[in-house]
């Protein structure tokens, strides 16, 4: 049996990279989802701001990771 020990470190380099990303941009949509409450809190309080562009960014966010996950899944079952 021979192993190909460049391609099996390449396969786990890419998925490692992948995974911090896919945790990165949910944080960033988490982040924004915070963000978010905290200008809804001041709106009520009489400030202006509304955080839309927060909850977009979030949406964007969580897209993003489903679009990541659906595409390892893909993957996968391929």
């Amino acid at each position: 049996m021979n192993i190909n020990w460049s391609a099996l470190a390449d396969t786990a380099g890419v998925s490692f990279l992948v995974t911090v990303a896919v945790v990165a941009v949910f944080s960033l949509g988490i982040l924004a989802l915070s963000r978010r409450e905290e200008a809804v809190a001041a709106r009520a309080a009489g400030a202006d701001g509304g955080g839309t562009l927060a909850l977009v960014g979030a949406g964007v966010c969580f897209a993003a990771c489903v679009a990541a996950v659906g595409y390892g899944l893909t993957l996968i079952a391929s």
